[in-house]
């Protein structure tokens, strides 16, 4: 395993700083916002906590870049700028990978492929920027009418903890193919990444002021950069409570919003599926980055003629799990902090007092070598009542709910029973089911067989409380223009 201490000598120096209009801002007499690692809680770095000034700064600069040598540059030279952006990401990838984990708690083996993903963001959207194309309408002989895309202008995003680097360019790259300008808003615990790839980007050539990043609250910064009136989009991934604040902000400007918010989602393991295939699918849907994952499987709705001998294998291989530092690429990390370690809890708490079955967990986690940080256990709920809070509200850790059910129309009514619409699973070998709880499930993406297999160029969203609009894929530069008509009479 590398060392903490291994690790930051291998990253160098961590960033201290906002990034806004090509210049490293400081703390100066600002707050201040602490970066800890989750893993052990030692403190990484302390950056400056961004102001509604600083806010309005940044939004003033990216304002200014839209008329800049930005607004000059061919679509051509853009997807080349985005493209190198991707390629130099993916030549650093180890050293954002370390930062990610440090910085997220997640093992490194899953910040690496996060950072190759937040790499691909911009390979993928450079190949997109010349492909904008608009319409010819005919009118008749004596009338030309066309559309073109143009872009929105500035973009605010405000991005969560959960997968830092990643989240940050599904945004921002897709928003830079339209030929918007950016200010970034990160999670106050998770910003190193952010301020480091904002550097990077101005680095392979993206105009200064383009893309701009203020470090902070959301309860100052993020709410800033949603009341901004020259902010013309706001991108936003968080709770729905938080989601319905900048909606409400952005309305009074009419700015237009995504918003990825959050979700119950349901996986459903039908009597005749290969359960050697679906074990191990179960569990990464949880457990993947502790649960941490707006679109985990963590509702699993099982047949009860395999419900015994699944819940069985599952908490086997659950209690069989390596828990630890992101570092030594354990099974899985910690939770991100403390306060989120202490909500875990308490849904865990509270359910045992309603007398709740665990079948396995159910309690924080000792990691010997790490007493500092925040781990819960892998855990399994078991006979789990559809109301029950357990399988209603988001608990945003590694806790499954298991709720046998009798049939499939019994099951999506389940799978439904839920203010949340994210995503959701099956396992079965039956087409004509599959199809049908696909048809018939509300959620944004659908997975059969093979929980999170869609990758990153399939549209991504939610129904009803997961939010508004869709992020990744074509969809994803949706939000990002507008369309202008021109009628031209000959």
């Amino acid at each position: 395993m590398t060392s903490i201490k291994e690790a930051l000598e291998q990253i160098g120096e961590l960033p201290t700083h906002m990034w806004i209009a090509g210049q490293k801002v400081s703390i100066g007499s600002r707050q201040t916002i602490e970066c800890r690692d989750p893993g052990s809680g030692q403190l990484l770095s302390t950056l400056p906590a961004g102001s509604k000034d600083d806010v309005a700064h940044a939004v003033s600069v990216a304002k200014a870049a839209l008329k800049g040598p930005w607004a000059d540059l061919l679509p051509k030279e853009r997807g080349r700028l985005l493209w190198k952006a991707g390629e130099a990401l993916h030549a650093q990838a180890a050293q954002y990978a370390l930062v990610e984990t440090l910085d997220s708690g997640k093992p490194l083996q899953d910040a690496k492929v996060s950072v190759q993903r937040a790499a691909d963001y911009f390979m993928y959207y450079a190949g997109m920027v010349d492909k904008l194309e608009g319409t010819s309408v005919p009118l008749g002989p004596n009338k030309v009418a066309y559309t073109e895309k143009v872009p929105v202008g500035v973009t605010g995003h405000i991005v969560p903890w959960n997968v830092p680097l990643s989240m940050v360019t599904r945004g921002i790259a897709p928003a830079l193919a339209c030929g918007n300008t950016a200010v970034v808003k990160p999670a106050e615990d998770t910003p190193l990444a952010a301020v480091m790839l904002i550097e990077l980007l101005e680095e392979v050539g993206v105009p200064v002021g383009v893309v701009n990043v203020v470090t902070g609250f959301g309860s100052e910064a993020g709410q800033a950069l949603a009341e901004h009136p020259d902010v013309r989009h706001i991108t936003f991934t968080g709770s729905v409570a938080t989601g319905k604040k900048i909606m409400h902000a952005a309305a009074d400007h009419l700015a237009s919003v995504t918003l990825e918010l959050g979700g119950k989602s349901p996986h459903l393991i039908l009597g005749d599926a290969d359960l050697d295939r679906a074990t191990p699918d179960i569990l990464a849907a949880v457990y993947k980055n502790a649960g941490q994952i707006c679109s985990s499987g963590t509702r699993l709705i099982v047949e009860k003629a395999i419900h015994n001998e699944l819940v069985d294998r599952l908490a086997e291989k659950s209690e069989a799990m390596q828990i630890g530092h992101g570092l030594s690429n354990p099974d899985m990390g910690p939770l991100i902090s403390n306060r989120q370690l202490q909500t875990v809890v308490g849904f865990a708490d509270r359910a045992k007092g309603r007398g709740i079955d665990f079948a396995c967990g159910g309690n924080p986690a000792r990691v010997a070598s790490n007493q500092g940080g925040y781990y819960f256990e892998p855990t399994v709920a078991n006979n789990i009542d559809p109301d029950d809070e357990l399988a209603q509200k988001e608990v945003f850790g590694p806790v499954l709910s298991v709720i046998p059910v009798a049939s499939v129309d019994e099951a999506i009514e389940v799978a439904n029973n839920t203010d949340y619409g994210l995503a959701a699973g099956i396992h079965t070998k039956d087409i004509t089911a599959a199809m049908r709880f696909a048809k018939s499930v509300e959620a944004g993406q659908v997975y059969i067989n093979g929980y999170h297999s869609s990758g990153d160029t399939v549209p991504f969203g939610g129904f009803r409380d997961s939010g508004i609009g869709r992020e990744k894929g074509l969809a994803g530069l949706d939000a990002y223009s507008e369309t202008r008509a021109v009628t031209i009479t000959l």
